[in-house]
């Protein structure tokens, strides 16, 4: 039987130590993982499992946009399992934003990340992939197996719970 996946040594794209990758996304993988799941400790348990799998699963990328893709959708994946365990649906997280974060921020930064921290997830997680992390509409649709319209509209309700004009937003 024909292997259908290529292994890291007969990839075309250069691959990257495990340490590497991890320096490269981890700030990524952390904000996602935040985002969806609402407290630190989850989003670091949500962290762990996604380096895990990568070592684990050692995947063959066509290019670095390839690998970060992969590691959104593992993110996103992993994040959707954890809240499917019977006891996570009637467990209720404490909101809780990392303190480290607010070092870096002045005063107007820190209460629009507050602001976005309060968004629905399906809303705050579209804003993390498109401000902070830079994604397209359509690699935020792919990442998250929805449709261009659904990520459109998803940013645009966010924006107007978040009662921002889109030229604030936009980090040039």
């Amino acid at each position: 039987m024909e292997e259908q996946t290529q292994r890291a040594g007969e990839c075309d794209f250069p691959n990257r130590t495990v340490e590497e990758v991890v320096d490269c996304y981890a700030d990524m993988v952390y904000r996602i993982a935040l985002s969806k799941m609402g407290n630190r400790p989850d989003a670091e348990d949500i962290f762990q499992e996604v380096f895990l799998k990568y070592m684990q699963k050692d995947p063959c990328f066509e290019s670095e946009e390839h690998r970060k893709a992969w590691l959104i959708r593992v993110t996103v994946n992993c994040c959707k399992l954890f809240w499917m365990n019977p006891f996570r649906r009637h467990f209720a997280p404490l909101e809780e934003a990392p303190e480290e974060a607010f070092c870096e921020m002045d005063q107007e930064e820190q209460g629009i990340y507050q602001e976005v921290m309060r968004l629905p997830s399906n809303l705050r997680v579209v804003i993390e992939l498109f401000y902070y992390e830079e994604l397209s509409v359509k690699e935020i649709a792919k990442s998250l197996s929805i449709s261009e319209a659904n990520v459109k509209m998803r940013l645009s309700r966010a924006r107007q719970k978040l009662k921002l004009n889109s030229d604030q937003w936009h980090m040039d």
